[in-house]
């Protein structure tokens, strides 16, 4: 009889199935990555358009609970990307795996690392500015708009100390969602899977780099070209003065370079090598 089994595969499977998607996505040909990870970015930067709608008079609510809806309705991002199928840079620090069992080179993982992380910023970036014209922000009487940029102003604000740790965290999360995922033996298992470490991660506050390609450049594009009609509508009460540190050059130096590093560390090394140490050196 053929071993087949419908129960989810137990984690010293996990770290084979791992090392070998590790070194499908390091092969993978330059165009379909690229592509690929144009959609990643596009599917992570509609769950943080979801993301701002929802927070958008959450105030109003208990803080946790606010929070907690914020994150559960982020979860769209990495339901589109694992079950669409898409290459997001975050998820594929775990390629680390296939890196140090041998399996793939060093110079495939960084590969598929940068050719990722930038159609990761291209898809996040221009789905942003889709949305800037599309008049989402001046919704609810310009509060929409307000609350984007409150997100990106304060992500633009964080210490380098605050948005790496967070941004350790933030990946340590979601490479245990896909880790997860590794497990799953359909579409609903998957995304049973995605929902809490996703919420998590959201509902907490941690930094993920991706997202914020989406999040930060909303904001700048609102910043610095909304017209006088949107900072005079009754919810939003501010000029773009007031969100002096939402930059082009702090996005990229103060939130995106540390936050980077920090999900590196929480992905490929926290979850990614930690997992390799416990099932596969032996090997």
């Amino acid at each position: 009889m053929s071993d087949i089994s419908f129960d989810a595969l137990p984690p010293p499977a996990l770290a084979v199935k791992a090392e070998e998607i590790g070194v499908k996505k390091g092969n993978l040909d330059t165009l379909s990555m690229f592509f690929l990870a144009i959609l990643a970015g596009a599917f992570i930067a509609m769950g943080a358009i979801f993301c701002t709608t929802i927070s958008t008079g959450a105030s109003t609510l208990p803080f946790g609970i606010g929070r907690f809806a914020a994150g559960f309705v982020f979860c769209l991002g990495l339901i589109l990307v694992v079950v669409a199928g898409a290459e997001l840079f975050t998820g594929n620090n775990l390629i680390i795996m296939a890196v140090v069992s041998k399996k793939l080179s060093v110079s495939k993982m960084l590969r598929n690392w940068g050719i990722v992380y930038f159609g990761n910023l291209v898809g996040s970036v221009l789905t942003a500015l889709i949305m800037y014209y599309t008049g989402q922000f001046t919704m609810d009487k310009g509060a929409l708009g307000l609350t984007a940029l409150n997100i990106a102003s304060s992500k633009c604000s964080l210490t380098f100390m605050a948005a790496l740790t967070r941004g350790i965290f933030c990946n340590a999360l979601v490479c245990l969602a896909v880790w997860l995922c590794f497990s799953a033996r359909s579409v609903v298992d998957k995304i049973a899977a995605i929902i809490f470490p996703i919420t998590a991660f959201v509902a907490n506050g941690f930094e993920h780099s991706i997202a914020n390609m989406y999040f930060i450049p909303i904001g700048l594009f609102i910043k610095d070209m909304a017209p006088e009609s949107f900072w005079a509508a009754e919810k939003v009460g501010k000029t773009a003065a007031d969100f002096a540190s939402l930059t082009w050059g702090n996005f990229f130096i103060v939130n995106l370079l540390p936050v980077t590093i920090g999900n590196i560390i929480g992905g490929g090394l926290f979850v990614g090598f930690i997992y390799w140490i416990i099932y596969s050196r032996n090997k």
